[in-house]
């Protein structure tokens, strides 16, 4: 063949890119077990960051194996309808279906003795999704830790729910008064909220912390019957 002409320039590419597509569906379907493997462990010390546990140096499947001692599925009406499979329960696709028919993942642990129950949370910030855990002790009122993290809200403003500072002021709050659901708001810096507890916003990350108070009341709407 001459190799000087456009039918050798056309099928070489061809066989070019063949390979290399072949190649990359190769390795991907090679790593996927592996990359299944870590978003599994992320999650898990999401939810553990969310109890206030550190896993930085630690085996987290581990410490997910002794703190997290079941991991139940209810339904709105507080129904248990599952003794197991929380984790494996999409948020993003929960949502998408009417209340009556979504599938409710609790996380319930063990902490220094201590029931706690781990609420999982998804939401929408100025530019993309948010999600996080919300842990509540044995009460099933009283925060004992929250863990927030984003897709893709602005660094040094909205990104800045995944700081501790913002994360902290949750730790103690209630979700009701006088056994009431009332969420825990979002506020702006400075101002107040009679009606629930709340914590102040990211300065200049409005947008993002009205999503965070959104999506903290809509997250625990879903779970009124259960938290009674």
């Amino acid at each position: 063949m001459n190799t000087n002409s456009n039918t050798y320039t056309i099928v070489y590419a061809s066989v070019v890119v063949i390979l290399v597509a072949f190649l990359l569906a190769f390795v991907s379907s090679a790593l996927k077990d592996k990359q299944n493997e870590n978003i599994e462990l992320d999650t898990k010390k999401q939810i553990l960051s969310s109890l206030n546990i550190n896993c930085d140096g630690k085996d987290a499947a581990a410490l997910y194996e002794q703190y997290i001692v079941a991991e139940p599925v209810y339904n709105s009406e507080g129904e248990k309808i599952k003794e197991d499979g929380a984790f494996a329960i999409s948020q993003k696709e929960e949502n998408a279906k009417p209340l009556e028919e979504r599938e409710l993942a609790v996380f319930v642990a063990e902490v220094d003795g201590a029931t706690k129950y781990v609420i999982p949370m998804r939401g929408m910030g100025l530019w993309g999704p948010i999600w996080g855990y919300v842990a509540l002790d044995d009460d099933k009122d009283t925060i004992y830790g929250v863990y927030f993290s984003h897709e893709s809200e602005t660094p040094g403003l909205g990104a800045e729910i995944t700081k501790d500072s913002f994360k902290e002021q949750f730790i103690g709050k209630h979700i009701k008064r006088n056994g009431v659901f009332t969420s825990v708001k979002v506020v702006k810096s400075g101002k107040s909220d009679a009606t629930a507890d709340y914590v102040d916003g990211i300065s200049g990350g409005t947008m993002t912390s009205q999503g965070v108070n959104d999506m903290l009341y809509s997250g625990f709407s879903q779970y009124v019957e259960f938290l009674k």
